[in-house]
């Protein structure tokens, strides 16, 4: 049976709120910030913290399409619209799929030649004034990288309409745990042949503080942005395309487990997935979403593309102003 996707006919957001619990045991290990740590903050029903933010979790929701070992889109997914990054050798470098913004990668905009920008700027067809049409736009990131239009992108080159070229996230999470707990830890990096060792260079024992968490509750927010996806002004075919896709990884993300780091491997808590609005849609099984996933791909496959860059560019680290000074003295 096809999946109905009538039911979200009337919603403007597909959300999900979805209970977790760790995999083993209580604690679990948050996401931290350089200068500040564990975000946590305070809520009428007392301390919460944040898990995981919504940028990771567009990242490990946009691997969910991709096959480590193959270096390419899973198989039952290929056709789908990306653009994968060669060396002069064609050897493999990176992809759009892998890229933080996709796009608007520096291994694609910023290449000396500047064929692959050229090649967009055209396909886009926008000045640096006058208003931007929208739906060419979508039309243009579907052809050129579908995931584009559900996790956002923007395309800050100035070539590009002036950098005016944006689009939010359609498929957008967060973890978030309340009712937190401490569980304060610690441990100590043994050196059995030196323990009196100089640590600054890497020798000796070393003893440190570990913060974990527990919490009450943990929740996987999920927010699919229907309304902007009908925004796109796309044929229905591409509308369904766009769902399913989402829908696939949200389902493969949950079967795999959200193992987020070694100290924060997390499950989920039922084996029923609905979502909290509307109230009567059930995330459907992997079972059911891939083929449906794959006949959309091949219905929508004269609108996208699978293209292939070259980054010939020496890649060489930044180097700070005193090397640089020491390097011409």
């Amino acid at each position: 049976m096809a999946i109905d996707l009538a039911a979200l006919n009337n919603s403007h957001r597909l959300l999900f709120a979805i209970s977790l619990k760790p995999l083993l045991g209580h604690r679990f290990q948050p996401t931290g910030f350089p200068g500040l740590g564990a975000s946590t903050f305070r809520t009428s029903e007392g301390d919460s913290l944040l898990v995981e933010s919504a940028q990771s979790m567009a990242n490990r929701l946009e691997m969910m399409v991709w096959d480590e070992a193959e270096q390419d889109v899973k198989q039952a997914l290929r056709g789908l619209s990306h653009v994968r990054i060669e060396r002069s050798d064609s050897s493999f470098l990176t992809d759009t799929i892998l890229e933080s913004h996709r796009l608007n990668s520096p291994y694609l905009l910023a290449e000396s030649s500047k064929k692959f920008l050229v090649m967009l700027k055209e396909a886009l067809g926008v000045s640096t004034a006058g208003p931007i049409d929208r739906r060419k736009l979508a039309r243009v990131l579907l052809n050129f990288d579908v995931g584009c239009l559900l996790h956002g992108v923007f395309l800050a080159r100035p070539e590009l309409a002036g950098g005016r070229l944006r689009v939010a996230r359609s498929l957008s999470a967060f973890i978030e745990a309340d009712g937190v707990e401490i569980a304060a830890s610690g441990g100590v990096k043994n050196d059995h042949v030196n323990p009196q060792g100089d640590t600054k260079v890497g020798f000796g024992n070393v003893p440190f503080a570990r913060d974990e968490f527990t919490a009450d509750r943990l929740t996987l927010y999920v927010n699919l942005d229907l309304a902007q996806i009908r925004g796109f002004g796309l044929d229905e075919a591409a509308q369904r395309l766009l769902i399913l896709l989402a829908l696939y990884k949200l389902r493969a993300l949950l079967d795999a487990g959200p193992r987020l780091r070694t100290a924060c491997d997390l499950a989920v808590a039922s084996e029923h997935v609905a979502a909290i609005n509307p109230v009567n849609f059930l995330l459907p099984t992997m079972a059911e979403i891939e083929p449906e996933l794959k006949e959309a791909i091949a219905a929508c496959s004269p609108l996208m593309e699978v293209r292939k860059a070259i980054y010939g560019d020496e890649i060489v680290p930044k180097r700070d102003a005193q090397t640089e000074a020491e390097t011409e003295d």
